[in-house]
């Protein structure tokens, strides 16, 4: 295990406890009662156990405590600091600062000492990440994206139709990184046209251009992390 393995599976942990594991129903209850909420307990106790799991050492029982303690204190008062649009990426922005700051220091004092020997390399891991980034994590950094740049759909679609759109973008981002890691650019621009056709709304431009800007930004982050993954070559 080299230390980019260690950052990168921290990585991960973050993606499964504050998106993959975390319920939209837990999200609202921290949002309402910040750090009194019962919730934002147990979500600590989900940081704090897959950090430890994920790092696969013992000694980085002291580490994961650090990060998940810092979810506690960030999640518990960031929505009083009155950050705006600005929430999101502030609290994003200074978890992943915390577990690469925890990474680097437990490596530099203490070593890596894995209790397992994992049968993948970083290259593996990279794109294990990037397959999990781009579910839920990507969701949510796309209606982010649009809130910040304040654009709204004109007449909101029914909850079902949200949660069909939530999946369309998962899978077509999966398909995109998995066509782009098997050199069929030719599949990406197929995959691009068929969702245009599909999604396109002529009797409501404002729609269409929202959803434009949604697919632009969902296959963007795709091709990007990909392009990424085949030039690091790790």
């Amino acid at each position: 295990m080299t230390i980019y393995d260690l950052l990168i599976l921290q990585f991960i942990a973050h993606l499964l406890a504050d998106y993959t594991f975390q319920p939209e129903l837990w999200v609202r209850h921290k949002r309402r009662y910040g750090i009194r909420s019962h919730i934002l307990k147990w979500h600590v106790l989900v940081v704090f156990f897959i950090s430890f799991v994920l790092a696969d050492q013992w000694l980085f029982v002291f580490p994961s405590i650090i990060i998940a303690l810092s979810h506690l204190l960030i999640d518990g008062f960031k929505d009083k600091a009155k950050l705006g649009r600005y929430t999101f990426f502030i609290d994003q922005a200074w978890h992943l600062v915390l577990i690469s700051g925890a990474v680097i220091l437990f490596e530099k004092h203490f070593g890596l000492k894995p209790i397992i020997q994992l049968p993948i390399n970083t290259h593996h891991l990279l794109i294990i990440a990037t397959f999990l980034f781009c579910t839920k994590p990507a969701n949510i950094l796309i209606k982010e994206l649009l809130n910040y740049f304040k654009i709204a759909i004109p007449s909101r679609p029914h909850n079902d139709l949200l949660n069909a759109g939530k999946v369309i973008g998962i899978m077509e981002r999966l398909l995109t990184i998995t066509f782009v890691l098997l050199g069929q650019y030719e599949a990406v621009g197929f995959l691009i046209a068929a969702k245009s056709i599909l999604r396109y709304e002529g009797n409501n431009p404002g729609k269409t251009e929202y959803v434009l800007i949604g697919t632009l930004l969902s296959f963007g982050i795709a091709i990007m992390l990909s392009v990424v993954i085949l030039k690091l070559n790790v």
